[in-house]
């Protein structure tokens, strides 16, 4: 046959992935919290597993969730469980995570924000209490001082812990009693300004149960409406408003469920117990709340915050103490039976906005830095919120890659790919299998593939993340079957393992959830999928 020869064509194993799902879905999980499914062979031995020496690139781009996975693979000194000898792993990572992974290679290096709202705080010599439940905790420090991970001088962060192995939806209230309490405690100890997170409105927004959304507002509202008395009894300027939309619509232009963040505008209410005759606010983006806290401060605004004032002319009546609440998902929907927050009692929030002076912000899109049409996100929202200023998000960064080609030109990618060809070792790509996330998308893993092809790279391994935020329920199945077809098309690499987010991705500190990952990834400890023959082709 001239040379050419008949060789097994490979399974690409998304299809095996799938039959899986849908076996777990028949067990009652769901694709966030989704057990280790594995690939065999038709010996029941894993495929694709990380070996010492192979490489790593987490296709992740956000921070706060991947931090405990990256640690597990890359931190000598891990304590949580025993691992492996991986000293010789190559790790890389697609943005940085935190600044404890400064050793790493990174793909795209982060810019510096500087001149924050808690910086400036800081540097005034100010109290300040960031504070949150774990599940947003990262976006009340991390992603709301610009990507520093360390407090400021004079700022204190608290966290409070997310429930545990009970669902969210079961759980409306979630921790808001206790980050309510760390509230009022820090009001009572004279903050000067305290920022805080209240998760519910966009962690029961990613589920499809009525009921549980309408519940939820409501246990917002007299959260609320506990924590602003308190504020307003105690002279604080209390200011309220939301990162980005979500909550606020229950479905889906066709009829489904909607469990997505959305491109709704989000009201800023500024409330003021001795604001002594209205006040009209002016429109603006999220970024304007930073330049309105500093003027009720009495602060200067800095040169490189361009954000402005949402209440110009306000009489502040000197240095004021301040009160930042942010509703996260909490967005301004129809006033009608589509919008859980309109269908629930919510008298405190109603009575905030006929009483105090209001306005609109934009948390979409480029007002946040995302591209024009798109949803908005807390990471997005809470950067520009703290930065008083509009910051290009990564996820920008990452698409204009692609669009541009300077992706497939990356240094990183292509010296990694380049050495583990030289080496003759194996290159895996964790990422996470969503089309729509604000952590990620399946496009950089395809893109990978496309270059690990264009090198001659033979052994690559996807490692998915199933993602059960940013995705309709039970989609996983069908967005398996559209990656196998793309996988053919590009004609490399192979799908070896899926875990769902809530266990890959965890952020709470729950390390038992990481070694379920990491076993799965290194040791092939998971469901099994045994892997199809697929044929013949010629070569």
């Amino acid at each position: 046959m001239n040379g050419m020869a008949e060789v097994p064509e490979l399974a690409r194993g998304a299809a095996e992935l799938a039959t899986g799902v849908r076996a777990l879905y028949a067990e009652g999980q769901t694709d966030y919290s989704l057990e280790p499914l594995i690939l065999v062979d038709g010996a029941n031995q894993p495929v694709g597993r990380i070996t010492d020496g192979d490489a790593v690139i987490f296709c992740c781009r956000r921070g706060e969730r991947e931090v405990e996975l990256t640690e597990a693979f890359t931190d000598p000194k891990f304590p949580h469980f025993e691992r492996p000898d991986l000293h010789q792993l190559d790790f890389i990572i697609l943005t940085l995570y935190h600044e404890k992974f400064v050793h790493l290679p990174v793909a795209f290096a982060p810019r510096k924000i500087q001149d924050t709202l808690a910086e400036i705080i800081s540097r005034a010599g100010l109290r300040q209490l960031h504070t949150s439940e774990s599940e947003k905790y990262a976006h009340v420090t991390f992603f709301f001082n610009g990507g520093n991970s360390q407090p400021f001088p004079g700022e204190d962060d608290i966290r409070i812990p997310s429930p545990q192995g009970v669902p969210f939806d079961q759980t409306p209230e979630l921790s808001l009693p206790q980050v309510s309490a760390q509230v009022i405690k820090g009001i009572e100890q004279s903050y000067d300004f305290i920022v805080a997170n209240f998760a519910n409105g966009d962690v029961l927004g990613h589920t499809a149960n009525t009921e549980a959304k309408v519940r939820c507002a409501s246990i917002v509202d007299h959260w609320l409406g506990q924590v602003v008395s308190t504020a307003l009894d105690a002279g604080y300027i209390t200011l309220i408003t939301a990162d980005h939309g979500n909550l606020e619509e229950l479905y889906t232009p066709d009829g489904a469920p909607h469990v997505a963040h959305t491109s709704n505008p989000v009201k800023f209410i500024l409330a003021d117990a001795s604001a002594s005759e209205p006040v009209s606010l002016r429109d603006g983006i999220l970024a304007d709340v930073a330049s309105t806290v500093l003027a009720a401060l009495g602060l200067e605004q800095p040169s490189a915050m361009d954000g402005v004032n949402l209440a110009p002319g306000y009489p502040w009546g000197g240095r004021r103490s301040v009160l930042l609440i942010i509703l996260d998902g909490w967005g301004m929907g129809k006033q009608d039976a589509t919008n859980p927050i309109f269908l629930a009692p919510t008298p405190v929030w109603d009575e905030l906005c006929k009483r105090y002076p209001a306005c609109r912000l934009q948390a979409s899109g480029e007002a946040v830095g995302l591209q024009a049409g798109k949803a908005g996100n807390s990471e997005a929202g809470h950067n520009n919120l703290g930065a008083g200023r509009v910051i290009l998000q990564d996820d920008v960064r990452l698409e204009g890659a692609l669009k541009d080609g300077s992706f497939f030109t990356n240094e990183v990618f292509l010296d990694t790919i380049q050495d583990v060809k030289q080496r003759s070792v194996s290159l895996h790509l964790l990422g996470l299998l969503t089309e729509k996330s604000s952590h990620g998308s399946i496009d950089y893993p395809l893109a990978l593939l496309k270059i690990a092809k264009a090198q001659g790279l033979e052994k690559v391994y996807l490692h998915l993340i199933f993602d059960g935020r940013s995705t309709e329920p039970g989609s996983a199945p069908a967005l398996l079957e559209t990656l196998e077809a793309q996988m053919d098309e590009i004609g490399a690499g192979q799908v070896v393992t899926g875990i769902g987010r809530g266990i890959a991705l965890d952020r709470d500190g729950n390390y038992g959830k990481i070694k379920r990952a990491f076993d799965a990834l290194v040791y092939g400890a998971g469901r099994p999928c045994v892997l199809k023959e697929r044929g013949m082709i010629w070569i």
